[in-house]
């Protein structure tokens, strides 16, 4: 059994970060054309479209801030003219910036979470699913987190924007399942990563005594389960929400 993408466009934002990346190749590896959106790093989405392009599949790099609608829009545009129509949507964006105390924390820093998780569901789901509508089918794949089920101290801007995207995707599921696009949620766990792997820095014994699995997961493991959740065979999946994590977080029933 194969995960074959071929004659699929996907869009994902975020793409040159570190987990976006990965994505990326993984979905072209799996014979998807990519749209790569980045926000200031231009350089790192030219040479990821290059490697993509060496894969045998479409690429195209796409500008835009995910917290503003016209934005989106002009990315979709871009997108759409380059590729075709978007049948894979995977929201990864996200704003960086320090964690501190709910008391330290900046309003700002809440602001910057909500634009770029909840206004990001938003925008991506206003650009993108009404052609999926038309042509009933898509798939639409949010990056979640951890984090929005421990709410550990420091964390709160971070989860409150991730969990107020999950609201938003819950939503939506239930919204446009009848046109046979799914929406689900993947939440990574802290995941081992290309900066690591440069830093020596894999290795956390605090971190991992909390993991089941005993272990930090890496970056293509989250790939493997968005390839799959954007595959055929996750057809009649919609509306989960499925932690990456080693068991580091397990929702109940």
């Amino acid at each position: 059994m194969n995960i074959d993408l071929h004659g699929r466009n996907a869009l994902i934002t975020g793409a040159t970060g570190e987990l976006g990346r990965v994505m990326a190749r993984t979905l072209a590896s799996c014979g998807a054309n990519i749209a790569i959106n980045y926000f200031h790093n231009e350089a790192k989405a030219l040479e990821l479209r290059a490697e993509i392009e060496a894969l045998g599949v479409k690429a195209v790099t796409v500008q835009a801030n995910v917290g503003e609608l016209d934005s989106v829009l002009r990315m979709k545009e871009a997108a759409v003219t380059a590729l075709g129509p978007i049948d894979i949507v995977v929201a990864n964006a996200v704003s960086q910036y320090k964690w501190t105390s709910v008391l330290e924390q900046s309003s700002e820093d809440y602001v910057s979470q909500f634009e770029s998780c909840v206004l990001q569901a938003v925008h991506l789901s206003k650009a993108f699913v009404p052609a999926m509508i038309e042509r009933r089918g898509g798939r639409v794949i949010a990056i979640n987190t951890e984090c929005a089920m421990q709410n550990a101290p420091t964390q709160s801007a971070y989860v409150a924007g991730k969990r107020g995207m999950d609201g938003v995707y819950r939503v939506l599921a239930k919204e446009i399942g009848e046109h046979q696009i799914t929406v689900n949620q993947v939440a990574p766990g802290w995941m081992i990563s290309e900066r690591d792997r440069l830093a020596h820095s894999e290795y956390n014994e605090g971190y991992q005594k909390s993991v089941p699995l005993a272990r930090r997961g890496t970056d293509q493991e989250i790939a493997n389960v968005v390839a799959f959740l954007a595959s055929d065979l996750a057809s009649f999946i919609t509306g989960a929400f499925i932690p990456v994590c080693g068991g580091n977080v397990m929702p109940t029933i």
